[in-house]
């Protein structure tokens, strides 16, 4: 029987285009409806690393065995004391291992760090696993949405969490 490798975060690249829109095509996926299309609306993943880094935020990846599993990226907000949480994603078979938090952790010890004293987000009104996640964790959710007008037709919620 193998040994099961840990995965190990790091700091995103560039070059890990192709493995982070697998993970978050493979995750939305399970969402009927959902649609990934890289080149008309996310064409920031090509370049992950130089997006964040221009946005003033930072972006990591969970790497197991040469395949990226897990992903969550920080950037500002308008408001100077508050960070917005990006793109957390776990891969199906990642999931249900702590990765999740670990990932979110990072986010919120990053924003904590940076002199936040509340971290936000936005996610898909049909991401329940995930919302229940996020309340788990202390997040919020407000009853203000936002329609993204996109290839998806998503509705997003707002959820914040005060440090």
């Amino acid at each position: 029987m193998g040994v099961v490798v840990a995965p190990r975060i790091r700091p995103a690249r560039d070059t890990d285009a192709d493995g982070l829109i697998h993970l978050i095509g493979s995750c939305w996926s399970e969402y009927p409806g959902c649609i990934l299309d890289v080149d008309a609306e996310e064409p920031h993943l090509r370049a992950i690393a130089t997006h964040f880094t221009c946005r003033g935020g930072r972006f990591w990846v969970a790497e197991q065995e040469a395949t990226i599993v897990g992903s969550v990226g920080l950037a500002p907000v308008d408001d100077p004391n508050g960070i917005e949480l990006h793109k957390l994603y776990v891969l199906r078979e990642a999931r249900q291992t702590g990765l999740g938090g670990t990932l979110t952790q990072l986010a919120e010890d990053s924003a904590r760090e940076a002199g936040a004293t509340f971290i936000e987000l936005w996610s898909d009104t049909r991401f329940e696993t995930a919302h229940r996640f996020y309340e788990r964790r202390g997040y919020r959710r407000s009853p203000t949405t936002r329609d993204l007008n996109d290839l998806s037709n998503s509705t997003e919620y707002h959820f914040r969490k005060d440090f």
